[in-house]
């Protein structure tokens, strides 16, 4: 049986991604003729339209929807068959990799991860970028290389993942607070804990707004043992709860690790009921698996992690930076 032409596969990949017979033209130094005989080829071959217009636009079919990441992976694996084998050498490496994670790890890890990649490979630059939300978009387009977060549900399939770190909530507040005071005596109390004034961290794939207010793990821990958080203010992240409380009698409650660096002089202490821990981990899309500069990179943050993170516990009864 005579094989379809591959070539098509390059071509369509293009198409569902420009969404535009112009513009793929451009991509591939065709004519928009040469363009439009390739569509029409794709159309006969898969027995769909395709690309349909709406207004002065195309859009995709359901069928060109399906097929969209199918065929950008294929593209992608072929191109990966044909290229040479790399031999890595990362004092000649010159590349920009881009990072998004939450406020707090970058201030922890990040001058461990930036001494250790500008000794390896001075041509090498980081661009740390933060993360509002769950979102696994920017990871699956390219605008990202790396990730850390929580694994969930909602992000991709086709993410790779790997553990770097478990993490656990912690009460923080500041020095002179009247629960910082009480802690001279003893641990924090469950009693001291759910009375006081809290600021809560809402992030916007929680349902943002009030519909996000007590629906995180603490909260839920509190429920179970018929308590309730009394929720004074929300804030979008880590650095602006512990802000908050720096200059309030707020309770901030936020993970151990992933603040190490942003609680300096404040007063932290385990929680007095148990909340599950939560696993950070990287995250990539599979197209860079095989990267050898990405691998490089991936590993830099895993040793990255280990070395800031390493040991950091706060046993019952001490403060910690």
């Amino acid at each position: 049986m005579a094989l379809p032409d591959l070539n098509l596969l390059v071509t369509l990949d293009v198409l569902l991604a420009e969404g535009s017979v112009a513009r793929a033209a451009r991509r591939l130094n065709l004519s928009p003729s040469a363009m439009s005989r390739a569509l029409a080829r794709l159309r006969e071959v898969t027995g769909d339209p395709l690309l349909v217009r709406a207004g002065r636009d195309l859009v995709p079919t359901p069928r060109a929807l399906e097929l969209r990441a199918r065929v950008h992976q294929l593209v992608e694996d072929g191109a990966a068959v044909l290229r040479p084998v790399e031999t890595l050498t990362p004092q000649r490496l010159a590349r920009t990799f881009t990072l998004r994670s939450s406020e707090g790890f970058v201030e922890t890890v990040g001058p461990e991860l930036i001494a250790a990649v500008t000794a390896a490979a001075p041509g090498v630059r980081l661009v740390f970028l933060p993360k509002p939300d769950k979102d696994s978009a920017p990871l699956r387009d390219g605008a990202v290389d790396l990730e850390t977060g929580v694994v969930t549900p909602a992000m991709g399939p086709e993410l790779r993942a790997q553990a770097l770190f478990r993490d656990r909530f912690v009460a923080v507040v500041r020095p002179g607070h009247p629960l910082a005071a009480g802690m001279d005596k003893g641990p924090l109390t469950l009693d001291g804990y759910s009375a006081a004034a809290h600021v809560c961290v809402t992030r916007s794939s929680a349902g943002g707004g009030k519909g996000g207010l007590g629906r995180g793990p603490v909260d839920s821990a509190l429920r179970a043992l018929g308590l309730e958080r009394r929720i004074i203010a929300s804030v979008g992240g880590f650095a602006a709860a512990l802000a908050v409380a720096r200059r309030s009698d707020l309770v901030a409650t936020v993970p151990l690790r992933h603040t190490a660096a942003l609680r300096a002089g404040l007063c932290t202490r385990p929680l007095p009921f148990a909340t599950p821990e939560v696993t950070i981990s990287l995250l990539w899309h599979p197209r860079q698996d095989a990267d050898p500069a990405h691998r490089w990179l991936r590993a830099l943050v895993r040793d990255a992690c280990a070395a800031a993170l390493g040991g950091l516990e706060i046993p019952d009864g001490d403060t910690a930076p």
